[in-house]
Protein backbone atom coordinates (compact mmCIF):
# COMPACT_ATOMS: atom_id res chain seq x y z
CA UNK A 1 0.00 0.00 0.00
CA UNK A 2 1.39 3.50 -1.25
CA UNK A 3 0.48 6.36 0.61
CA UNK A 4 0.62 9.72 -0.49
CA UNK A 5 1.06 12.73 2.36
CA UNK A 6 -1.72 13.83 3.78
CA UNK A 7 -3.01 16.59 5.97
CA UNK A 8 -4.62 14.49 9.13
CA UNK A 9 -7.74 15.68 10.85
CA UNK A 10 -7.64 17.57 14.05
CA UNK A 11 -9.48 17.11 17.02
CA UNK A 12 -11.82 19.39 16.47
CA UNK A 13 -12.72 18.45 12.95
CA UNK A 14 -12.75 14.90 14.29
CA UNK A 15 -15.21 15.59 17.27
CA UNK A 16 -17.45 17.95 15.18
CA UNK A 17 -17.87 14.91 12.49
CA UNK A 18 -18.52 12.28 15.05
CA UNK A 19 -21.58 15.20 17.04
CA UNK A 20 -22.97 15.96 13.34
CA UNK A 21 -22.29 13.16 10.19
CA UNK A 22 -25.03 10.77 10.70
CA UNK A 23 -22.60 7.68 9.41
CA UNK A 24 -20.30 7.94 11.78
CA UNK A 25 -22.45 9.03 14.85
CA UNK A 26 -24.85 5.55 14.32
CA UNK A 27 -21.54 3.86 14.52
CA UNK A 28 -20.67 4.95 17.48
CA UNK A 29 -24.13 4.74 19.26
CA UNK A 30 -23.63 0.76 17.78
CA UNK A 31 -20.48 0.10 19.28
CA UNK A 32 -21.83 1.46 22.72
CA UNK A 33 -25.04 -0.17 22.58
CA UNK A 34 -23.93 -3.52 21.87
CA UNK A 35 -20.73 -2.86 24.07
CA UNK A 36 -23.07 -1.77 27.15
CA UNK A 37 -25.25 -5.31 26.18
CA UNK A 38 -22.03 -7.47 26.81
CA UNK A 39 -20.95 -6.01 29.86
CA UNK A 40 -24.77 -6.58 31.94
CA UNK A 41 -24.53 -9.77 30.40
CA UNK A 42 -21.39 -10.73 32.45
CA UNK A 43 -23.47 -10.01 36.03
CA UNK A 44 -25.85 -12.62 35.15
CA UNK A 45 -24.71 -15.22 36.56
CA UNK A 46 -25.48 -19.21 36.16
CA UNK A 47 -27.30 -20.43 39.03
CA UNK A 48 -26.78 -23.62 41.32
CA UNK A 49 -23.00 -22.37 42.24
CA UNK A 50 -21.94 -20.96 45.51
CA UNK A 51 -19.88 -17.70 44.35
CA UNK A 52 -18.80 -16.95 47.86
CA UNK A 53 -16.32 -20.46 47.96
CA UNK A 54 -15.77 -19.56 44.10
CA UNK A 55 -14.51 -15.93 44.52
CA UNK A 56 -12.51 -17.09 47.71
CA UNK A 57 -10.40 -20.10 45.49
CA UNK A 58 -10.40 -17.40 42.40
CA UNK A 59 -8.47 -14.59 44.15
CA UNK A 60 -5.79 -17.92 45.31
CA UNK A 61 -5.19 -18.13 41.57
CA UNK A 62 -3.25 -16.23 39.47
CA UNK A 63 -4.01 -18.06 36.25
CA UNK A 64 -7.43 -17.54 36.60
CA UNK A 65 -7.15 -13.91 37.86
CA UNK A 66 -4.77 -13.27 34.59
CA UNK A 67 -8.21 -14.99 32.75
CA UNK A 68 -10.78 -13.47 34.62
CA UNK A 69 -9.11 -9.75 33.56
CA UNK A 70 -9.53 -10.74 29.86
CA UNK A 71 -13.10 -11.38 30.91
CA UNK A 72 -13.85 -8.66 32.57
CA UNK A 73 -14.82 -10.29 35.77
CA UNK A 74 -16.92 -12.60 34.15
CA UNK A 75 -15.22 -15.73 35.47
CA UNK A 76 -14.61 -14.85 38.88
CA UNK A 77 -18.82 -13.83 38.66
CA UNK A 78 -19.73 -17.28 36.52
CA UNK A 79 -21.92 -15.30 34.63
CA UNK A 80 -23.14 -16.37 31.25
CA UNK A 81 -20.63 -14.55 28.99
CA UNK A 82 -17.68 -15.95 31.38
CA UNK A 83 -15.37 -17.21 28.63
CA UNK A 84 -16.39 -14.51 26.54
CA UNK A 85 -14.54 -13.54 23.60
CA UNK A 86 -11.52 -15.63 24.64
CA UNK A 87 -12.57 -19.07 22.28
CA UNK A 88 -13.19 -17.13 18.76
CA UNK A 89 -9.58 -15.43 19.47
CA UNK A 90 -8.36 -18.98 20.11
CA UNK A 91 -10.35 -20.16 16.99
CA UNK A 92 -8.68 -16.97 15.35
CA UNK A 93 -5.15 -17.92 16.33
CA UNK A 94 -5.79 -21.46 15.14
CA UNK A 95 -6.93 -20.57 11.50
CA UNK A 96 -3.87 -18.42 11.07
CA UNK A 97 -1.70 -21.12 11.97
CA UNK A 98 -3.55 -23.66 9.94
CA UNK A 99 -3.74 -21.16 6.75
CA UNK A 100 0.39 -20.86 7.22
CA UNK A 101 0.46 -24.32 6.81
CA UNK A 102 -2.42 -25.86 4.94
CA UNK A 103 -2.01 -25.01 0.78
CA UNK A 104 -5.91 -25.40 0.48
CA UNK A 105 -6.33 -22.48 3.45
CA UNK A 106 -4.04 -20.55 2.00
CA UNK A 107 -5.67 -20.58 -1.59
CA UNK A 108 -8.78 -19.60 0.32
CA UNK A 109 -7.30 -16.79 1.64
CA UNK A 110 -5.02 -15.69 -1.02
CA UNK A 111 -7.21 -16.48 -4.27
CA UNK A 112 -10.70 -17.06 -3.65
CA UNK A 113 -11.49 -13.51 -2.83
CA UNK A 114 -14.07 -11.96 -1.03
CA UNK A 115 -16.12 -16.04 -1.35
CA UNK A 116 -12.46 -17.32 0.10
CA UNK A 117 -12.36 -14.89 2.92
CA UNK A 118 -15.93 -15.42 4.09
CA UNK A 119 -15.31 -19.30 3.96
CA UNK A 120 -12.43 -18.80 6.26
CA UNK A 121 -14.69 -16.88 8.52
CA UNK A 122 -17.37 -19.27 8.96
CA UNK A 123 -14.51 -22.62 9.56
CA UNK A 124 -13.11 -20.05 11.99
CA UNK A 125 -16.85 -20.04 13.88
CA UNK A 126 -16.94 -23.81 13.52
CA UNK A 127 -13.64 -23.98 15.52
CA UNK A 128 -14.92 -21.19 17.99
CA UNK A 129 -17.82 -23.65 19.08
CA UNK A 130 -15.96 -26.40 19.36
CA UNK A 131 -13.37 -24.38 21.45
CA UNK A 132 -16.09 -23.23 23.41
CA UNK A 133 -17.35 -26.48 24.09
CA UNK A 134 -14.41 -27.39 25.43
CA UNK A 135 -13.70 -24.88 27.64
CA UNK A 136 -17.07 -25.18 29.08
CA UNK A 137 -16.54 -28.48 29.71
CA UNK A 138 -13.40 -27.72 31.69
CA UNK A 139 -14.90 -24.94 33.42
CA UNK A 140 -18.18 -26.57 34.69
CA UNK A 141 -15.81 -29.51 35.58
CA UNK A 142 -13.74 -27.37 38.06
CA UNK A 143 -16.89 -25.72 39.42
CA UNK A 144 -19.72 -28.58 40.08
CA UNK A 145 -17.20 -28.92 43.54
CA UNK A 146 -18.96 -25.86 44.16
CA UNK A 147 -22.73 -26.57 43.19
CA UNK A 148 -25.80 -27.12 45.39
CA UNK A 149 -26.82 -29.74 43.68
CA UNK A 150 -24.11 -31.09 41.25
CA UNK A 151 -24.52 -34.00 38.82
CA UNK A 152 -25.63 -34.50 35.26
CA UNK A 153 -28.43 -31.88 34.87
CA UNK A 154 -26.04 -29.27 36.43
CA UNK A 155 -23.48 -30.25 34.21
CA UNK A 156 -25.26 -30.06 30.62
CA UNK A 157 -27.47 -26.95 31.41
CA UNK A 158 -24.08 -24.89 32.66
CA UNK A 159 -22.01 -26.39 29.53
CA UNK A 160 -24.68 -25.33 26.88
CA UNK A 161 -25.32 -21.73 29.16
CA UNK A 162 -21.09 -21.18 28.68
CA UNK A 163 -21.17 -22.28 24.86
CA UNK A 164 -24.35 -20.41 24.32
CA UNK A 165 -22.82 -17.10 26.02
CA UNK A 166 -19.55 -17.69 24.06
CA UNK A 167 -20.97 -17.67 20.74
CA UNK A 168 -23.26 -14.84 21.60
CA UNK A 169 -20.21 -12.56 22.18
CA UNK A 170 -18.66 -13.51 19.21
CA UNK A 171 -22.06 -12.37 16.84
CA UNK A 172 -21.70 -8.90 18.82
CA UNK A 173 -17.86 -8.66 18.14
CA UNK A 174 -18.86 -9.56 13.87
CA UNK A 175 -21.82 -7.26 14.55
CA UNK A 176 -19.49 -4.15 16.11
CA UNK A 177 -16.51 -4.74 13.07
CA UNK A 178 -19.60 -4.53 10.18
CA UNK A 179 -21.78 -1.68 11.57
CA UNK A 180 -19.76 -0.43 14.44
CA UNK A 181 -15.87 1.53 14.98
CA UNK A 182 -13.10 -0.53 15.05
CA UNK A 183 -12.36 -4.09 15.67
CA UNK A 184 -15.06 -6.57 17.69
CA UNK A 185 -13.05 -8.52 19.31
CA UNK A 186 -10.22 -6.04 20.18
CA UNK A 187 -12.44 -3.43 21.71
CA UNK A 188 -14.46 -6.16 23.49
CA UNK A 189 -11.16 -6.94 25.23
CA UNK A 190 -10.50 -3.51 25.69
CA UNK A 191 -13.58 -2.52 27.42
CA UNK A 192 -12.71 -5.60 29.82
CA UNK A 193 -9.62 -5.00 31.00
CA UNK A 194 -10.96 -1.18 31.35
CA UNK A 195 -14.11 -2.48 33.77
CA UNK A 196 -11.34 -4.37 36.21
CA UNK A 197 -9.45 -1.06 36.06
CA UNK A 198 -11.27 0.54 38.94
CA UNK A 199 -10.82 -2.93 41.51
CA UNK A 200 -7.26 -3.59 40.88
CA UNK A 201 -6.42 0.43 41.22
CA UNK A 202 -8.43 0.86 44.21
CA UNK A 203 -6.63 -2.58 45.90
CA UNK A 204 -3.53 -1.07 44.99
CA UNK A 205 -4.23 2.21 46.85
CA UNK A 206 -5.46 0.58 50.06
CA UNK A 207 -2.16 -1.66 49.96
CA UNK A 208 -0.34 1.77 49.72
CA UNK A 209 -2.33 3.81 52.53
CA UNK A 210 -1.78 0.74 55.14
CA UNK A 211 1.44 -0.49 54.66
CA UNK A 212 2.93 2.90 55.26
CA UNK A 213 6.00 5.75 53.09
CA UNK A 214 7.29 2.49 51.75
CA UNK A 215 4.43 0.86 50.47
CA UNK A 216 3.39 3.96 48.77
CA UNK A 217 7.67 4.39 47.59
CA UNK A 218 6.72 0.86 46.05
CA UNK A 219 3.34 1.54 44.18
CA UNK A 220 4.85 4.81 42.98
CA UNK A 221 8.16 3.02 41.40
CA UNK A 222 4.94 0.48 39.82
CA UNK A 223 3.59 3.40 38.34
CA UNK A 224 5.96 5.24 36.93
CA UNK A 225 7.43 1.75 35.07
CA UNK A 226 4.07 1.45 33.65
CA UNK A 227 3.93 5.26 32.50
CA UNK A 228 7.28 5.29 31.06
CA UNK A 229 5.86 1.75 29.17
CA UNK A 230 2.70 3.14 28.34
CA UNK A 231 5.21 6.39 26.74
CA UNK A 232 7.57 3.58 24.56
CA UNK A 233 4.35 1.81 23.17
CA UNK A 234 2.72 4.50 21.87
CA UNK A 235 6.40 5.39 20.26
CA UNK A 236 6.79 1.44 18.49
CA UNK A 237 3.41 1.13 17.67
CA UNK A 238 3.66 4.46 15.79
CA UNK A 239 6.99 4.03 14.53
CA UNK A 240 7.07 3.33 10.90
CA UNK A 241 9.93 3.17 8.02
CA UNK A 242 9.38 4.76 5.39
CA UNK A 243 10.25 3.36 1.74
CA UNK A 244 10.94 6.09 -0.82
CA UNK A 245 8.82 4.88 -3.56
CA UNK A 246 8.87 6.83 -7.37
CA UNK A 247 5.97 5.78 -10.05
CA UNK A 248 6.84 6.23 -13.73
CA UNK A 249 5.61 8.96 -16.38
CA UNK A 250 3.17 8.46 -18.04
CA UNK A 251 1.22 10.25 -20.74
CA UNK A 252 -2.92 9.93 -20.86
CA UNK A 253 -3.77 11.30 -24.02
CA UNK A 254 -2.02 15.13 -24.69
CA UNK A 255 -1.20 15.04 -21.29
CA UNK A 256 2.49 14.51 -19.52
CA UNK A 257 2.37 13.18 -15.63
CA UNK A 258 5.70 13.69 -14.10
CA UNK A 259 7.07 11.12 -11.99
CA UNK A 260 5.75 11.28 -8.76
CA UNK A 261 7.75 10.42 -4.84
CA UNK A 262 5.65 8.33 -2.39
CA UNK A 263 6.65 6.32 0.29
CA UNK A 264 5.73 2.75 1.57
CA UNK A 265 5.65 2.33 5.45
CA UNK A 266 6.42 -0.43 7.25
CA UNK A 267 5.64 -0.65 10.54
CA UNK A 268 8.18 -1.31 13.34
CA UNK A 269 5.81 -3.86 15.30
CA UNK A 270 3.53 -5.72 12.25
CA UNK A 271 2.14 -8.11 14.68
CA UNK A 272 1.00 -5.21 16.95
CA UNK A 273 -0.31 -6.87 20.62
CA UNK A 274 -0.61 -10.46 19.15
CA UNK A 275 2.96 -12.18 19.82
CA UNK A 276 2.72 -11.08 23.25
CA UNK A 277 -1.18 -12.81 23.48
CA UNK A 278 0.00 -15.86 22.03
CA UNK A 279 3.20 -16.36 24.10
CA UNK A 280 1.37 -15.71 27.28
CA UNK A 281 -0.88 -17.85 26.73
CA UNK A 282 1.71 -21.00 25.40
CA UNK A 283 3.24 -20.17 28.93
CA UNK A 284 -0.39 -19.95 31.36
CA UNK A 285 -0.72 -23.73 29.15
CA UNK A 286 0.96 -25.74 31.85
CA UNK A 287 -0.70 -23.66 34.80
CA UNK A 288 -4.22 -23.93 33.53
CA UNK A 289 -3.86 -27.71 32.73
CA UNK A 290 -2.26 -28.35 36.46
CA UNK A 291 -5.05 -26.37 37.71
CA UNK A 292 -7.67 -28.59 36.20
CA UNK A 293 -6.16 -31.23 37.27
CA UNK A 294 -5.11 -30.50 40.61
CA UNK A 295 -6.47 -33.05 43.37
CA UNK A 296 -7.83 -35.75 40.54
CA UNK A 297 -6.83 -39.26 40.57
CA UNK A 298 -6.07 -41.56 37.88
CA UNK A 299 -4.84 -40.75 34.48
CA UNK A 300 -5.30 -36.47 35.09
CA UNK A 301 -3.21 -37.23 38.53
CA UNK A 302 -0.34 -38.54 36.59
CA UNK A 303 -0.83 -35.05 34.35
CA UNK A 304 -0.97 -33.01 37.15
CA UNK A 305 2.32 -34.74 38.20
CA UNK A 306 3.61 -33.31 34.93
CA UNK A 307 2.16 -29.75 34.39
CA UNK A 308 2.52 -28.63 38.04
CA UNK A 309 6.73 -28.97 37.97
CA UNK A 310 6.92 -27.23 34.33
CA UNK A 311 4.23 -24.73 35.47
CA UNK A 312 6.57 -24.40 38.82
CA UNK A 313 9.73 -23.71 36.65
CA UNK A 314 8.44 -20.70 34.30
CA UNK A 315 6.74 -18.85 36.45
CA UNK A 316 7.63 -15.01 37.32
CA UNK A 317 7.41 -15.50 41.31
CA UNK A 318 8.77 -19.37 41.40
CA UNK A 319 12.24 -20.70 42.39
CA UNK A 320 14.21 -19.87 38.70
CA UNK A 321 12.56 -16.57 37.23
CA UNK A 322 14.99 -16.44 34.81
CA UNK A 323 13.63 -19.25 33.29
CA UNK A 324 10.67 -17.53 32.95
CA UNK A 325 12.43 -14.49 31.42
CA UNK A 326 13.83 -16.63 28.87
CA UNK A 327 11.19 -19.20 27.93
CA UNK A 328 9.06 -15.97 27.37
CA UNK A 329 11.62 -13.44 25.44
CA UNK A 330 12.07 -16.48 23.15
CA UNK A 331 8.39 -16.92 22.27
CA UNK A 332 7.30 -13.18 21.70
CA UNK A 333 10.59 -13.27 19.76
CA UNK A 334 9.37 -16.41 17.55
CA UNK A 335 5.48 -15.33 17.44
CA UNK A 336 6.73 -11.81 16.54
CA UNK A 337 8.47 -13.42 13.61
CA UNK A 338 5.30 -15.78 12.47
CA UNK A 339 3.26 -13.25 12.31
CA UNK A 340 5.11 -10.62 10.10
CA UNK A 341 5.48 -13.56 7.70
CA UNK A 342 1.40 -13.44 7.88
CA UNK A 343 1.13 -10.39 7.38
CA UNK A 344 4.02 -9.07 4.97
CA UNK A 345 5.14 -10.55 1.61
CA UNK A 346 7.77 -9.13 0.11
CA UNK A 347 7.60 -11.21 -2.94
CA UNK A 348 3.81 -9.76 -3.38
CA UNK A 349 4.86 -5.91 -2.43
CA UNK A 350 7.91 -6.73 -5.28
CA UNK A 351 4.95 -7.53 -7.81
CA UNK A 352 2.30 -5.30 -6.55
CA UNK A 353 4.92 -2.42 -6.86
CA UNK A 354 6.06 -3.48 -10.84
CA UNK A 355 2.57 -3.86 -11.62
CA UNK A 356 1.96 -0.16 -10.89
CA UNK A 357 5.16 1.39 -12.43
CA UNK A 358 6.73 2.13 -9.12
CA UNK A 359 9.96 1.12 -7.71
CA UNK A 360 12.51 1.99 -4.91
CA UNK A 361 15.37 4.57 -5.90
CA UNK A 362 18.60 2.54 -6.59
CA UNK A 363 16.59 -1.02 -6.56
CA UNK A 364 16.40 -3.01 -9.76
CA UNK A 365 12.69 -4.28 -9.52
CA UNK A 366 12.20 -7.83 -8.71
CA UNK A 367 13.74 -10.05 -7.15
CA UNK A 368 16.07 -7.61 -6.05
CA UNK A 369 13.30 -5.24 -4.59
CA UNK A 370 11.90 -8.32 -2.87
CA UNK A 371 14.96 -9.20 -1.47
CA UNK A 372 15.66 -5.93 -0.07
CA UNK A 373 12.09 -5.73 1.06
CA UNK A 374 12.41 -9.08 2.91
CA UNK A 375 15.98 -7.86 4.85
CA UNK A 376 14.34 -4.36 5.79
CA UNK A 377 10.72 -6.62 7.03
CA UNK A 378 13.50 -8.51 9.05
CA UNK A 379 15.49 -5.77 11.08
CA UNK A 380 12.31 -4.21 11.67
CA UNK A 381 10.91 -7.23 13.19
CA UNK A 382 13.97 -8.05 15.14
CA UNK A 383 13.86 -4.68 16.73
CA UNK A 384 10.01 -4.90 17.23
CA UNK A 385 10.49 -8.23 18.90
CA UNK A 386 12.96 -6.79 21.45
CA UNK A 387 11.16 -3.99 22.28
CA UNK A 388 7.68 -6.18 23.24
CA UNK A 389 9.88 -8.21 25.09
CA UNK A 390 11.24 -5.83 26.87
CA UNK A 391 7.71 -3.99 27.56
CA UNK A 392 6.45 -7.74 28.50
CA UNK A 393 9.00 -8.37 31.34
CA UNK A 394 10.32 -4.87 32.48
CA UNK A 395 6.48 -4.39 34.24
CA UNK A 396 5.76 -7.88 35.69
CA UNK A 397 9.76 -7.84 36.98
CA UNK A 398 8.89 -4.79 39.07
CA UNK A 399 5.88 -6.02 40.16
CA UNK A 400 7.27 -9.23 41.64
CA UNK A 401 10.08 -7.11 42.87
CA UNK A 402 8.12 -4.81 44.52
CA UNK A 403 5.84 -7.63 46.04
CA UNK A 404 2.62 -5.78 44.80
CA UNK A 405 0.36 -8.81 44.09
CA UNK A 406 -3.02 -6.24 43.78
CA UNK A 407 -3.02 -6.13 39.85
CA UNK A 408 -4.37 -9.52 39.13
CA UNK A 409 -2.61 -10.37 36.63
CA UNK A 410 -2.72 -6.57 34.92
CA UNK A 411 0.31 -6.03 33.08
CA UNK A 412 2.39 -5.68 29.98
CA UNK A 413 0.07 -7.69 28.23
CA UNK A 414 -3.19 -5.17 29.44
CA UNK A 415 -0.77 -2.41 28.75
CA UNK A 416 0.03 -3.34 25.58
CA UNK A 417 -3.83 -4.19 24.42
CA UNK A 418 -5.76 -0.89 25.77
CA UNK A 419 -3.11 0.76 23.81
CA UNK A 420 -2.88 -0.72 20.57
CA UNK A 421 -6.62 -1.06 20.86
CA UNK A 422 -7.25 2.63 21.25
CA UNK A 423 -4.55 3.59 19.04
CA UNK A 424 -6.59 1.37 15.94
CA UNK A 425 -9.30 3.15 16.64
CA UNK A 426 -8.78 6.34 16.79
CA UNK A 427 -6.82 5.68 13.44
CA UNK A 428 -10.37 4.17 12.27
CA UNK A 429 -12.19 6.84 12.94
CA UNK A 430 -10.19 9.47 11.92
CA UNK A 431 -10.19 7.85 8.26
CA UNK A 432 -13.84 8.22 8.40
CA UNK A 433 -13.30 11.63 8.96
CA UNK A 434 -10.78 11.89 6.14
CA UNK A 435 -13.42 9.92 3.59
CA UNK A 436 -16.42 12.44 4.70
CA UNK A 437 -14.07 15.41 3.95
CA UNK A 438 -13.22 13.88 0.47
CA UNK A 439 -16.76 13.35 -0.18
CA UNK A 440 -17.79 17.16 0.88
CA UNK A 441 -15.55 18.26 -1.90
CA UNK A 442 -16.83 16.46 -4.33
CA UNK A 443 -20.29 17.47 -3.29
CA UNK A 444 -18.92 21.41 -3.74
Amino acid sequence: MVVSRDKSPTAQETFMQMAQAAGLRGRLLVTIGLLILVRLGVYIPVPNVDLERFNQEVQNSPVIGFLDVFSGGGLSLLGIFALGILPFINASIIMQLLTAALPSLENLQKNEGEAGRRKISQITRYVALGWAALQSVMLTTWIQAYAYEPGPLFFVETVLAFTAGSMFVMWVSELITERGIGNGASLLIFVNIVAVLPTVLGDTIEVAQQGGREAIAKVVILLLAFLVMIVGIVFVQEGTRRIPIISARRQVGRRLYRERTNYLPLRLNQGGVMPIIFASAVLFLPASLAQFTQGKTGFLGQLNDIFVPVSNAIRMDGPTPWIYILVFFTLIVFFSYFYASLIVNPVDMSQNLKKMGSSIPGIRPGKATSEYLERVINRLTFLGAVFLGVVAIVPTAVESAMGIQTLRGLGSTSLLILVGVAIDTAKQIQTYVISQRYEGMVKE
